[in-house]
């Protein structure tokens, strides 16, 4: 790669997208925060990101990108190849959170919660990586979740399982990409309950009677599942530590990035967990004889 990285990250509109465009760009990087609605109820986002840009005199770019929508996708990222011939670096960020009783969802919601943290990386990945795999380098990093592997309280069952869906595709893409000289790293961020809008601003269940049926049973377990988890976490854990800890990858040489780094101050034990599974990948893919595929092909 050229010292100067152009860079797209997906979600990039506040919390862990804002924070990790910023800290980014803030290395000399080119970055392109997609986020959708530019001109309606992100244009606080888009103007903060350029006033930022000024302040800092760094190269941090909005532009619209709905992950949710092909035409979308593929518009934005023929803007940026069209101002700078390729995109280096793709940061998987988008995402939702609903919470409530697994039960109390339609399948239309669950469905919905399935497109923007699992399908959406498919739209995207599908426009960028083209010219990814004719180059023969490439980064792509995925913001997963502890809970894939980690303590996993209820009433989270549909966002959980969209993660953990998530992550074994990008374990898969790992070994696809390799042989491209393309790189994978999946970032296994804890529950930050500062710093990111992921509770604010989560999705409730579409059917209010089952909902308040487990209410009679279940009567203020979000709360305090909220409230543990904040207790949890160290004072000084910010969501800022993820975003610094994405920014160190991407600007780590080629061939040395880590396949998996986890940043959970409260430890729910997701790292214990995936390092097992992440252990057993490669030593399955040893035996089958594939173990070419655990690091990229120079």
């Amino acid at each position: 790669m050229s010292t100067q990285n152009i860079v797209l990250i997906t979600g990039a509109s506040s919390g862990f997208g804002a924070l990790t465009a910023r800290a980014i760009a803030r290395s000399g990087d080119v970055v392109y925060a997609g986020m959708r609605e530019t001109n309606g109820r992100n244009a606080p986002a888009v103007q903060a990101a350029a006033d930022w840009a000024t302040e800092h005199r760094a190269d941090l770019r909005a532009i619209e990108l709905d992950v949710n929508d092909v035409a979308s996708v593929e518009t934005a990222v023929r803007q940026i190849l069209a101002e700078h011939g390729r995109i280096d670096v793709l940061v998987h960020n988008a995402g939702h959170m609903v919470v409530g009783p697994a039960e109390a969802f339609t399948p239309e919601q669950l469905a919905e919660l399935y497109d923007v943290n699992v399908l959406s990386t498919q739209r995207v990945n599908r426009a960028v990586l083209p010219g990814m795999r004719e180059r023969g380098e490439g980064l792509v990093v995925w913001v997963g979740s502890s809970s894939t592997r980690g303590g996993t309280p209820p009433y989270l069952a549909p966002y959980f399982a969209a993660k953990a869906g998530m992550d074994a595709l990008a374990v898969s893409y790992a070994a696809e990409l390799a042989r491209w000289g393309v790189e994978t790293s999946i970032i296994v961020p804890g529950s930050f309950t500062r710093g990111t809008n992921h509770f604010a601003h989560s999705g409730r269940p579409a059917d209010a009677d089952v909902e308040a049926a487990y209410e009679t049973r279940y009567a203020g377990l979000m709360e305090q599942v909220a409230t543990k988890l904040a207790a949890l976490a160290p004072a000084d854990a910010d969501a800022s530590m993820v975003s610094d800890e994405i920014a160190r990858v991407v600007a780590l040489p080629r061939g040395e990035r880590p396949f998996r780094v986890h940043i959970d101050p409260a430890d729910d034990g997701s790292e214990a967990v995936s390092s097992v599974a992440d252990r057993v990948r490669g030593e399955f893919l040893t035996r089958v004889g594939l173990d070419d595929l655990l690091t990229i092909t120079r």
